[in-house]
């Protein structure tokens, strides 16, 4: 197998036909039983979807006339080639061997000649292709215009270091679960199984890698010592003032993350109903809470209709976790900016809309939603919260405060890398 090719054809599949690149790597991988390789396609494929524009930019001004749609394949396969030249440690003449050869691999053997000239013209003119790029944004920053132009607008002092963060490798971080083990002796541990790590900020429970390590490597994983979790995620949990015997609603809570975390934080609520349209998904916070020791209810449904899964017991506590562009985590999704359109964003804020007047009546008066974003967008953000306060008057924002994040109002919200954590937006809503 040759590994470019099968990352020529995976590249297709997130580029070409909008399949996430979780799933299209899901779906392909499994051809390959070498873990180092595997770990080297998905190195590429996400490399390539993080820097697609530059790279499409760049073959472009190296083509003399555009590849048709047919041989898209090869388009990819070119670019798994530009990468490693320009990105990884493979010494360059195994990256243009390797994937000159991976055209017999696509059955396209005419294009080895292509592939081979385009790649050494590159070698060749590395430092020119540079100049002339940069002073195209797109190319620069790779995003599409459309996103980029969003960004600039949404935080014109930050929208650089916005759109840098976002092409960075993430952290990887872990969230204690304090029902089994503390933070402190956790660190021991990992320390003691030679994973380098240190506390995160402004939480208990959060620790960070120095280096990303499998979930297999990790001290107690299997046994729920721990789980994967961005810092920003973990603000939820501890945002929400969480008390014994308290009713509490997880909306849209698949995979489970924050769901598993108010439980390890408050084990003696009354009840935790854990509600998620996606069936299949929901199936991964079963799997989650059983690793941790933790139970809640689990219900297939959608937050729009409560009425076909709601008990008519009002909730002291409704997480929503609100569906959304996901712009804030694009630096561990970069496929999101191939795969996200302007169009979505209208949806999304419509759908958030439709949830958060449509579990409103389910707070007890007194009780309050926390309404949480991956987005750094305000239409997704805080004007949607202005809005809901503006049309109901038995609503009021709670202030957040915290070093964390920037303060907007209402709300807080942290941009991708500050403090190494993903983009997030929290804000507190109390019934009157």
């Amino acid at each position: 197998m040759n590994t470019r090719a099968l990352a020529a054809r995976i590249l297709v599949d997130v580029h070409m036909h909008g399949v996430s690149l979780t799933d299209a790597l899901a779906n392909r991988l499994a051809v390959i039983a070498d873990v180092q390789d595997q770990s080297f396609v998905q190195e590429i494929c996400y490399g390539v979807s993080r820097w697609w524009w530059r790279l499409d930019a760049m073959l472009a001004l190296l083509l003399d006339k555009p590849l048709k749609s047919k041989d898209a394949d090869i388009n990819h396969l070119i670019m798994t080639g530009l990468y490693q030249l320009q990105y990884m440690r493979v010494p360059d003449h195994a990256a243009v061997a390797e994937t000159v050869a991976g055209c017999v691999a696509l059955n396209k053997s005419w294009a080895k000649n292509l592939v081979n000239a385009v790649l050494r013209n590159y070698q060749r003119r590395a430092e020119q292709l540079r100049v002339q790029l940069q002073d195209n944004p797109v190319a620069e920053f790779s995003h599409p215009q459309w996103l980029l132009d969003a960004i600039r607008n949404a935080w014109p002092q930050h929208w650089q270091s916005v759109l840098q963060a976002n092409n960075a490798k993430p952290p990887m971080m872990l969230r204690v679960n304090r029902l089994r083990v503390q933070r402190s002796d956790y660190l021991q541990q990992l320390a003691a199984a030679g994973i380098s790590a240190a506390a995160a900020a402004y939480n208990d429970n959060g620790v960070i890698l120095e280096k990303p390590a499998p979930v297999t490597q990790l001290p107690g994983f299997t046994e729920g010592l721990v789980s994967v979790q961005d810092g920003a995620a973990q603000l939820a949990a501890t945002l929400l003032q969480l008390a014994p015997q308290q009713r509490v609603l997880d909306v849209c809570a698949a995979p489970g993350g924050k769901t598993a975390h108010i439980l390890e934080i408050q084990p003696d609520l009354q009840l935790l109903v854990a509600v998620d349209v996606d069936a299949e998904r929901l199936k991964k916070v079963s799997e989650n809470l059983q690793r941790l020791g933790v139970k809640a209810s689990i219900r297939v449904g959608d937050g729009q209709s409560p009425q076909t899964w709601w008990d008519g017991q009002a909730f002291d506590r409704i997480l929503l976790d609100a569906p959304c562009s996901a712009t804030g985590v694009i630096r561990r999704h970069p496929d999101i900016k191939r795969l996200r359109k302007p169009p979505d964003i209208q949806h999304t804020v419509e759908t958030q809309r439709r949830i958060l007047n449509a579990v409103w009546p389910l707070l007890k008066s007194g009780g309050m939603i926390l309404y949480a974003t991956c987005s750094i967008l305000p239409r997704e953000n805080e004007q949607q919260i202005r809005d809901f306060l503006l049309s109901h008057p038995d609503a009021m924002n709670v202030e957040l405060t915290g070093a964390w994040g920037m303060p907007l109002q209402p709300g807080r919200q942290i941009l991708p890398g500050q403090d190494d954590m993903d983009g997030f937006y929290y804000a507190c809503i109390k019934k009157k």
